[in-house]
């Protein structure tokens, strides 16, 4: 798949919230590094992600493709507006970069970074999990 390819059906399976069609991108060990949940199997994160999300629009804003200086990993970049909204109906909206780490046998996501700014949600994701905690 293109740079482009992989873009769109990532931002897609996010805003479908489907589980199975974000970790069809994904290798079998495929990990997810976030600002707001720390770095988690892929297989951990989505679910976990999903479970929080009342709706999501995404937004793409750009597509980047490049390697990483070290290991010459294929690295692709896509900037895009999060309109999210959590499981309790409070808005929490920002704009990302995440960047993929694509392996070079399969061509699927190794490793995915998020990129943002918490501080504008952090209070209102805080206080959501709470509400929301057994």
């Amino acid at each position: 798949m293109s740079p482009q390819e992989i873009a769109k059906s990532y931002l897609q399976a996010l805003e479908e919230a489907s589980t199975t069609k974000v970790l069809a991108l994904f290798s079998k060990a495929g990990c997810v590094n976030s600002p707001l949940y720390g770095e988690r199997s892929a297989a951990e994160f989505y679910p976990e992600l999903f479970k929080d999300t009342s709706t999501s629009k995404l937004t793409l804003k750009g597509v980047m493709e490049g390697s990483s200086v070290s290991s010459e990993t294929k690295l692709i970049s896509i900037w895009f507006h999060f309109d999210w909204v959590l499981a309790d109906g409070e808005p929490a909206p920002f704009d990302v970069v995440d960047v993929l780490e694509i392996c070079s046998t399969t061509g699927l996501i190794s490793k995915l970074h998020i990129v943002y700014d918490t501080y504008p949600i952090r209070g209102v994701f805080n206080a959501s999990k709470e509400l929301l905690a057994p």
